[in-house]
Formats: C-alpha cells, sequence, structure tokens
C-alpha cells in the first residue's frame, strides 16, 4: 500500500509506503508500483494507531454483553489497533488454563491484542506468569465488575512477584473503607434520575481514590515495582502520581520516577455530575463520575502533560442490565470506538494539540510497557496507521457503533471518526467519508506480547 499526500500530527506532509507489515518508507514523491493499492489522503491527517491499554471484552463468560468480535470491530472502527484485555471474566484470568481459554478466544481479533493477568486469593503466579502477559492487573484494591478486590498484604506480594519478573502492574486504586454509605440511603428516585448517578459519585468519594493512589505508589516503591494507576479520575489521584514521579518514590531514586504512570479515560474527561440526570445508572462505574470542577482539573493535568495515557475502561453491560436499580446495575460504560474519535474532536476546537493526543494513545502506551514496533510512524514499525479528516466530525450515535452492548454515554456529542484503519499493513476497517458506509477486512489479531 502506498498512502499518498498525508499531514502527520508533526505537521510533516509525507507518502508512507508499506510492505509487509511494516513501514517501508515515508519520503516526499513516491511513485506507485505494480500491484500496490494507493490512498489519497491529502487534506487528512495519519496518525499512529491507537493502545488501548484498558479494556473488557468481556470473554470468557459475559459474550451477551461482548465478544472478542464485536469489540475488536467497535476497536478498529474506532481507530484503535491494539487493545489490552483485563482479567476480570468468567473465569478470572489468574493462571494459565484461564489465560490460555481467553488466548483463543481473543485469536478471532480484528486488532492485536494483549492479555493481563489478575491477582486473587485463587491466583497461581507460577502457571500465570509461564503466559505471555502484557502485564499483571487491573489489580483491584476494591471491588469492581466481577469482585476481584484484595487485601493490602495480597497486592504487596504481587507486586514483588511481578517485580522480579520485570512485569509492569496496572492497579484500580479505590480505598473501600472511605466509601460514604450514607450517600446510598433514602429514596434515590426512578433510573433516570440525576439522584441515581449523583449518590453513586458521593458513595465512591475522590478522597477514596486518592489515599488509595498514594498506598500503591507507596508499596510500589518500596518492592522496586512498574506501577500504572487505571482510570484515575481526580485531580489529585494525578498530582499523586506526578509527585511520585518527581521524587523517585520514598526513596529519591531517579530511575524509579519512570516506574510511576497514570491513565484517565474519555468518560472522566468529557463527562461529569451535571451529566447524570442524563445518564442516570447508565452513568454508574468505578471510579464514579466526578464534579464538573474536578472534570475541568483532570483535563487540564491532560492538556498540561501530568497524564500519560487515555485509556478508555471500556466495560460494557447491555441496556437491561444498566436499567436496574442503583444497587443492582452493574458499573462501567462503553468507550473504545469513542477514543480516538472525542479526543480528535478536542483537537479540531482547539482544546489539544494533535500531538498530545497522539502521545497519550499511541506514543507513550507503547513506550510504558515496552512494545518496541507500535505507537509511531517510523520506518521500520508495524504499520498499524489511522486516517482522518479533522474537519469532518459527526454526531456520536450508538447505532452507528458496533459494540453489542447498543448504547454510549456519548450520544449526541461530537466525534471525529477514521475513514481508514489499517493494522500491520492490513485494512481492518474503511468508511467512505461521502455515503457513510463502512466495512471490515478480516481477523488479523495477534497477541502483542511473544511468548
Amino acid at each position: 500500500m502506498l498512502i499518498t499526500g498525508a499531514e502527520l500530527a508533526d505537521g510533516r506532509v509525507r507518502d508512507i509506503r508499506i510492505r509487509e507489515g511494516t513501514i517501508e518508507a515515508i519520503e516526499q514523491g513516491l511513485d506507485p508500483i505494480a500491484g500496490e493499492r494507493v490512498v489519497d489522503a491529502r487534506g487528512r491527517h495519519l496518525l499512529p494507531g491507537a493502545i488501548d491499554i484498558h479494556v473488557h471484552f468481556r470473554e470468557p463468560g459475559g459474550s451477551h454483553k461482548e465478544t472478542w468480535e464485536s469489540g475488536s470491530k467497535s476497536a478498529a472502527a474506532g481507530g484503535v489497533t491494539t487493545v489490552v484485555d483485563q482479567p476480570n471474566t468468567s473465569p478470572p484470568t489468574v493462571d494459565s488454563e484461564a489465560f490460555d481459554e481467553k488466548a483463543a478466544l481473543a485469536a478471532g481479533s480484528y486488532v492485536d491484542y494483549g492479555i493481563n493477568g489478575g491477582v486473587t486469593a485463587q491466583w497461581d503466579p507460577e502457571s500465570l506468569f509461564e503466559r505471555p502477559l502484557f502485564a499483571l492487573g487491573e489489580v483491584f484494591l476494591a471491588d469492581s465488575t466481577g469482585d476481584m478486590g484484595i487485601a493490602l498484604e495480597l497486592f504487596e506480594e504481587a507486586l514483588g512477584e511481578a517485580a522480579a519478573r520485570e512485569v509492569p502492574v496496572t492497579v484500580h486504586a479505590e480505598d473501600e473503607t472511605l466509601f460514604d454509605g450514607s450517600a446510598l440511603d433514602g429514596d434515590l428516585g426512578g433510573v433516570g434520575t440525576a439522584a441515581i448517578a449523583d449518590a453513586w459519585s458521593a458513595y465512591r468519594t475522590a478522597e477514596a481514590e486518592e489515599v488509595a493512589v498514594k498506598r500503591a505508589l507507596k508499596a510500589g516503591a518500596a518492592s522496586d515495582a512498574q506501577v500504572h494507576i487505571a482510570h484515575t479520575s481526580t485531580p489529585e489521584g494525578i498530582d499523586a502520581v506526578t509527585e511520585a514521579r518527581a521524587d523517585g518514590g520514598d526513596g529519591g531514586d531517579a530511575d524509579a520516577a519512570r516506574r510511576f504512570t497514570c491513565e484517565v479515560t474519555p468518560h472522566h474527561l468529557f463527562l461529569s455530575r451535571e451529566n447524570a440526570g442524563r445518564l442516570g445508572t447508565f452513568g454508574r462505574m468505578n471510579p464514579p463520575l466526578r464534579s464538573e470542577k474536578r472534570r475541568a482539573g483532570v483535563f487540564e493535568r491532560l492538556r498540561d502533560g501530568d497524564v500519560d495515557v487515555v485509556a478508555t475502561d471500556h466495560a460494557p453491560h447491555t441496556v437491561a442490565e444498566k436499567r436496574q436499580g442503583l444497587v443492582d446495575a452493574p458499573s462501567g460504560v462503553p468507550g473504545v470506538e469513542t477514543l480516538y474519535p472525542l479526543l480528535l474532536e478536542s483537537v479540531r476546537k482547539g482544546e489539544l494539540s494533535i500531538e498530545r493526543v497522539r502521545d497519550v494513545v499511541a506514543a507513550n502506551p507503547a513506550s510504558i510497557f515496552d512494545i518496541e514496533t507500535k505507537g509511531r510512524i517510523a520506518e521500520g514499525t508495524d504499520a498499524d496507521l489511522v486516517l482522518v479528516d479533522l474537519t469532518n466530525p459527526r454526531e456520536i450515535e450508538a447505532n452507528a457503533l458496533h459494540s453489542a452492548c447498543g448504547w454510549t454515554p456519548f450520544e449526541g456529542l461530537q466525534g471525529v471518526f477514521p475513514e481508514l484503519t489499517v493494522v500491520r499493513g492490513e485494512v481492518v476497517y474503511e468508511r467512505d467519508p461521502a455515503t457513510g458506509a463502512a466495512s471490515f477486512g478480516e481477523p488479523v489479531g495477534r497477541n502483542v506480547k511473544k511468548p
């Protein structure tokens, strides 16, 4: 394939030649050769495929919510070319047998993937670490979907096991002892009322996140483990990671500063408790939506460089499940297909630079988790590419998305969606910008971590 006249994130206009799955040349004035598909990219931006390091594709055990096929199609349609699946499936991915079961399902993915290993009282680290893990975690310091919350002692044990093998640890940081149970008392009204989602936000307090983030970072420093804080929803949580980087943990080790990173999600960037009335129980997630002031603070830290990664925590549930009462409705929202579109709309509106978006969805995840051939548009790297037209946003509509769950918390917002998504040189998704007609290629996914 030859992509001509594409504008890169750094402003250069170049032709990109792809051969045997990798980028062979980045030059001006490349001429087509026989048998080569030519894509005219004039007036469009070419970006590296996004690496979403936090998805829940629900298989095995939850295929009525999402499957590897539907989830990876949704990823491809949103410009995500690599996903990392979390361990809270059924069975949980806590030993080699469960890993192998999930890996067999992931083989049908339309995009590349990594598989994380989980930690419970029943985990088997010896067999689990024999498998090509992307990372350990999401390690839950408080219960969420799958009820995998663990005590601090087991977390510290897991950090030691991971550090000995140089495997990163991703942490869901909330302290259950700081939850405010009184927020769930009384009549909260119907499913679609502001009181429902607002109560969940008041229940899982901002303080619970901040304290747990600091505790996880302190334990990581003590164990020499690489710690990545998942879905940080508060400015205070992000600042704790920034401070840990600055002082290298408790010991002041400059090298240790690189070991502490964090991610934020699109729902914590673009939604707040002000959206609670519209979302109702569909706005229940862990950690919850925060105040508009905190949301703005998180976005500011993304813009200013304190946030390392934007990942979706794509956690689909069916409409029927989300329509249950607040206590019974499961936590989580879908988001893998709207990651790039929402961030690129912020670029279009002048709120973020396109270089910053490129870094937090592609370059930084690849660097932090040591995926050498992804996250960049450079000669010799995997041809994981996304073509977008920043002048052509469209409204986000659930019926135009591809997740099996059939809904989105971002309904009605604007997004800049891909026209073309390429994974290692293979077209996995293509949309005609004039007609909107979309088509998928064949499943090409493979594990980004070698056995």
